[in-house]
């Protein structure tokens, strides 16, 4: 049963009566490469995020290399919503991107679907370590290259070469300030499960 819409609220924060299925999915990638922005753009909700200031102590432990001018920094997790059908709807947690948060990775893989990976193709060796955490924790996913301003293209055929990617893990390009690019991002590794579930089945 819905609850009742306060005056001022958003009839949009409740959920459906007809939503059976919620499928927690994790945004993952290394540090600065839009996750939280990616997050913030599909989250029908206003997204729940935990950006702190980041400091000058911080250079010490994490790689800020591609930071720019990026001044805040994910420390727990980025948390939205996308409601895909009158059945089904996502919870998308961003997770953090810094190697020290390596923990908060593991309790957070628990009960998830799938993982939608971004990379930045100036920066994709910084991708390795963050692949190899969801393989060793066995959380299928899908792989989107975050288009930046200014961003030299790779083909993709070679990004897969050298993120040496098996021939079915979904590899596409998006722009995680666009909704529709996102989208479609997205919908790539939903469509990624869906067959994997229905070849368990058969």
């Amino acid at each position: 049963m819905a609850l009742p819409v306060s005056d001022g609220a958003a009839a949009d924060v409740y959920l459906a009566d007809s939503v059976k299925i919620a499928a927690k999915i994790l945004i993952v990638g290394h540090f600065a490469v839009g996750k939280t922005t990616f997050v913030g753009t599909m989250s029908e909700i206003r997204p729940l995020s935990t950006e702190e200031t980041m400091t000058q102590a911080g250079a010490h432990v994490d790689d800020l290399t591609g930071a720019g001018r990026k001044t805040t920094t994910t420390v727990a997790l980025d948390f939205g919503r996308l409601t895909l059908s009158d059945r089904l709807v996502l919870y998308l947690f961003g997770t953090p991107g810094q190697q020290r948060f390596a923990r908060v990775w593991k309790d957070m893989t628990v009960g998830a679907l799938g993982a939608l990976v971004l990379i930045d193709p100036q920066r994709f060796d910084q991708s390795f370590d963050v692949i190899g955490l969801l393989e060793e924790y066995d959380v299928p996913y899908a792989v989107a290259v975050n288009r930046f301003d200014g961003s030299v293209e790779h083909p993709l055929e070679k990004l897969r070469a050298a993120l040496d990617l098996l021939p079915d893990t979904p590899l596409v390009t998006c722009d995680a300030r666009d909704r529709a690019s996102s989208t479609e991002a997205l919908m790539a590794l939903v469509r990624y499960l869906q067959l994997r579930a229905s070849k368990e089945l058969a």
